[in-house]
């Protein structure tokens, strides 16, 4: 039996009836299995490493390595290739499995979900993200794919505006570059670099997997024991470039291919709690008044949905961790700068008159109520799971800290987030504007 020598460690949440086993593998691997009576089976394998971690050093190191942007992403990608020319999607697509990948600002994740043949699937995953092939005519191969994917990007109206906004609100920090990096960038990619941030982050030590199905712990370790072999403990220091509070620049504008203008507010803060408890009870926090002040059922979007002014809801992008903060709603409008004066002046009154406690706590109900539908998905499950667990959290923690977030603790944080310098607004024009 695999788990006669193993301490398996098992968390519940009474409220939520929910639970899941936790084991720091042998291999130094954090393995998560979250049991659910459901047909898909979801596993995510993820890694600490996302594209803004390009200045990094090893606990020892004198020196700091700096990498292209974009490297991240580019890893990603070439993952999928191995050394006896068997394409990764093929392996699945003999177990049935459906796969993919993504890159983040903090992670990257490999993944699949099934019906059957758990444990084969479960193999491949391991196996080929733990066992990296590149050379130097593949990564040149890539360039050409990846920097189609780019500059598919840069004519994409949503993306320019999402980007924009960041590079309005950020001086420094890395969170304002785009994932993918630049035509140029990833030209400065080579197979030994590749390696070397391979070596450093894709580390079992700085990785987790998530399963989330009807499987039990001695499935998922049986395969880690045969796929996987004992990591080096590395200290991982990533360089953030420090960053003032206030935002980097006010306005940012655009003509692309719309046909009406699309505008992006953000509200930058770079005032983080190091507490992993207290960012979750923040987050928690940050969610709720955005919801009441900006969501679909909010004064202030149906006036201006009932002027004309808008065409639909805003939508709303909450970030609260450990690298970086900021709220940002995004909409289309005939006039970006009535949108955000209307904004400004909103924020104001209500910092002045307060916030309803009764609303407040209507709106709370309804965080607590979409985090629990959030169980029925075994791709949420593992994916939220994961997104705790690197910011140092814990998935069924949160939903007791959602629960006891209070109107005057919000209100406080509402007056000290929601300030002038801190706004920054970036739009898309039509062409002919």
């Amino acid at each position: 039996m695999y788990l006669k020598n193993t301490e398996v460690r098992e968390k519940k949440n009474d409220y939520l009836k929910e639970k899941y086993y936790y084991v720091h593998h042998k291999s130094g691997l954090d393995v998560y299995v979250f049991p659910k009576k459901m047909s898909v089976t979801y596993a995510l394998f993820g890694t600490r490493y996302g594209s803004i971690d390009n200045i990094f050093r090893l606990k020892g190191d004198k020196e700091f390595t700096e990498v292209p942007d974009g490297i991240a992403h580019y890893l990603e990608h070439k993952m999928f290739e191995n050394e006896d020319g068997v394409d990764t999607f093929q392996r699945y697509a003999k177990y049935g499995a459906s796969a993919n990948a993504y890159t983040s600002f903090q992670k990257t994740a490999y993944l699949f979900s099934c019906t059957d043949n758990f444990k084969e699937n479960l193999e491949i995953l391991l196996d080929f993200v733990t066992h990296p092939y590149y050379t130097e005519q593949t990564v040149a191969k890539e360039q050409g794919i990846i920097g189609q994917e780019i500059r598919m990007g840069e004519d994409n109206p949503g993306n320019a505006l999402a980007f924009g906004l960041l590079k309005d609100m950020y001086a420094q920090h890395s969170v304002r570059k785009e994932i993918a990096g630049t035509v140029e960038s990833i030209s400065h990619i080579t197979a030994e670099l590749l390696y070397r941030c391979y070596n450093v982050f894709y580390n079992l030590n700085n990785m987790s997997l998530c399963v989330c199905g009807d499987v039990d712990c001695e499935d998922v370790l049986s395969v880690c024991d045969r796929v996987l072999k004992i990591g080096p403990e590395l200290e991982i220091e990533t360089l953030r470039e420090t960053e003032k509070p206030e935002v980097a620049k006010k306005r940012s504008v655009k003509k692309m291919k719309v046909s009406r203008p699309i505008f992006d507010i953000g509200v930058k803060n770079i005032d983080i709690s190091p507490d992993p408890r207290e960012r979750m009870r923040i987050s928690a926090e940050i969610g709720i008044l955005t919801n009441m002040l900006f969501g679909g059922s909010s004064d202030f979007y149906n006036q201006l949905y009932k002027e004309g002014l808008l065409s639909s809801g805003f939508g709303i992008w909450n970030e609260y961790n450990r690298d970086y903060s900021f709220i940002t709603l995004d909409g289309e409008t005939d006039d970006p700068e009535v949108i955000y004066d209307r904004f400004a002046e909103y924020v104001e009154k209500v910092k002045k008159e307060g916030i309803d406690a009764a609303e407040f706590a209507r709106y709370k109900r309804v965080a607590v109520s979409d985090f629990v539908k959030s169980f029925d998905s075994t791709s949420e499950i593992a994916n939220n799971m994961q997104e705790f667990i690197f910011d140092g959290g814990d998935i069924l923690d949160y939903a007791d800290i959602l629960g006891t977030v209070t109107a005057d603790e919000s209100f406080e944080l509402l007056k000290k987030l929601f300030r002038e310098e801190y706004y920054a607004m970036s739009s898309v024009l039509p062409l002919d504007a």
